[in-house]
């Protein structure tokens, strides 16, 4: 059994993994990507929509961006990319993690979170948010 904590979990599920900084997420996002937003209701309301993102609740991802699952997306396919957000850049990565598990190789997160993308100055949305529960 490994023990490290959570610390240990990150460098574990980042370990030769290509994350994105906020401007080669927006770029993919252009280009395509998948912008999955798993932050929570009060967070977006503080820090605003990301223009692009469809939003899904952590406890569902998987089954929603899992192409075999009854309960998916119709965006969700093996040969997309996606780029999943979360207020700092923690939680992401251990969601796109989970995602590479389940066969979605193409599946990143940002680094920073969406603070990092505010400081960056990227835009934000007025809404409403494509939430997808």
């Amino acid at each position: 059994m490994m023990v490290g904590g959570v610390d240990a979990l990150l460098e574990r599920v980042r370990d030769g993994v290509r994350r994105l900084d906020p401007h080669e997420t927006w770029a993919a996002v252009r280009g395509g990507a998948l912008l999955i937003d798993t932050r929570t209701d009060r967070q977006r309301a503080v820090q605003g929509d990301l223009p692009g993102a469809i939003v899904i609740d952590r406890t569902v991802l998987e089954w929603r961006l899992d192409p075999r699952s009854a309960s998916r997306i119709p965006e969700a396919t093996y040969d997309r990319d996606i780029v999943v957000v979360c207020r700092q850049g923690y939680s992401s990565s251990l969601a796109a993690a989970s995602l590479r598990a389940i066969g979605l190789h193409r599946a990143t997160d940002m680094t920073g979170g969406v603070e990092a993308w505010l400081a960056a100055g990227l835009p934000t949305d007025g809404g409403p948010a494509d939430v997808r529960e």
